[in-house]
């Protein structure tokens, strides 16, 4: 197990490695396994390409997100134009179905409404919202319609996880109820919890997953 130094010095590594991220901006802590992030960021962009990062780190067990958006002026823009723009985006998505996600924008703030068939656009919907100019942060309360039954959802589960990481795969049990689907058990890393979260959420009919899930110190 890392020390606290060892995990704050590969954290600072990786802001710094990448690109989309402005390190000078973010301060970093660490106890434990769970590293705080905190300040002040230019964009919404920039926010989760600093979670993106910490959570690549081996060694990270939790990720505390005290980072907030404060845009410069050249970056802010009415609510009218942030709803405009996202309508724009939401409609050349390929991957969010036409008139299925409504926009609302406060100072701001997008919150995404409506119903969708799978996972994938739930997700699509969210992540064209991130670029756009002038947002501070996103709220996706867009639903997912269940398709299949609950035995066949978990036994989709355990077969993705079983292809991905089969030795993780005998870790992790999977319950379902209705849509909703509990995983409970041990991982190794933080990826490895990203990875059989990311296997529920993207299995038909998996309306939501509630992450009981422990990651190895």
């Amino acid at each position: 197990m890392k020390t606290d130094a060892q995990l704050k010095a590969d954290v600072l590594a990786e802001l710094a490695w990448d690109p989309a991220i402005n390190p000078a901006a973010i301060g970093v802590s660490a106890r434990n396994g769970l590293v705080t992030l905190t300040g002040h960021l230019d964009t919404l962009a920039q926010k989760h390409a600093a979670e993106r990062a910490v959570r690549r780190v081996a060694g990270v067990r939790g990720v505390a997100m005290e980072l907030d958006v404060r845009l410069v002026p050249e970056h802010r823009r009415g609510d009218t134009d942030i709803a405009r723009a996202a309508v724009a985006a939401l409609r050349w998505n390929s991957l969010v179905p036409d008139d299925r996600v409504q926009v609302e924008v406060d100072d701001g703030w997008v919150t995404l409404t409506g119903e969708v068939d799978w996972p994938y656009q739930l997700a699509s919907a969210e992540q064209c919202m991130r670029p756009l100019t002038g947002v501070r942060g996103v709220t996706n309360l867009v639903t997912l319609k269940p398709h299949v039954r609950g035995l066949d959802i978990a036994r989709e589960i355990t077969d993705a996880l079983t292809r991905h990481a089969e030795r993780e795969a005998r870790h992790i049990d999977v319950e379902v109820d209705g849509g909703t689907v509990t995983l409970s058990g041990t991982v190794d890393s933080l990826a490895d919890h990203d990875a059989a979260i990311g296997a529920a959420f993207g299995t038909r009919g998996v309306t939501s997953v509630v992450d009981r899930l422990d990651v190895a110190g």
